[in-house]
């Protein structure tokens, strides 16, 4: 059984994820694994769908239809929290990148770059064929 104080955390966590109890779409199916007949025959994990989102998260961690109650739903938030924190970092990443191409050199970077770039066009020159007299 899962404490009440639990309860309030996951309750919480949902708060932060934006996961409302209107939103999910919730049932149950036969659980498996270890457990033996009992887990086999009863329909002990929980499947929850959050429609906003399109997540689906299936859990059968207990042989507590309860306690997967509750876990799936805080499996549901981490995920969504998750996804948003992986979003922003794609997008600072990418703000940092445009930053930094933007950024100006310094004349020593600027003149190595140059001297790279002349260096290569020497090299691709000499792939030329040699044009005849």
């Amino acid at each position: 059984m899962i404490s009440p104080e639990t309860v309030a955390r996951i309750r919480e966590l949902m708060d932060e994820a934006s996961v409302f109890e209107d939103d999910l779409e919730e049932s149950f199916i036969l659980g498996g694994g270890p457990g033996g007949q009992k887990t086999n025959k009863t329909s002990s994990v929980v499947r929850l769908s959050h429609a906003p989102s399109g997540i689906m998260v299936k859990c059968g961690e207990t042989r507590s239809r309860e306690t997967n109650r509750w876990l799936a739903r805080r499996m549901l938030a981490e995920e969504i929290l998750d996804r948003e924190r992986r979003r922003k970092s794609a997008a600072r990443q990418k703000a940092e990148k445009i930053r930094r191409q933007k950024r100006r050199r310094s004349r020593r970077q600027k003149q190595k770059m140059l001297d790279d770039k002349h260096a290569h066009s020497e090299k691709k020159a000499a792939r030329r064929p040699v044009s005849e007299w």
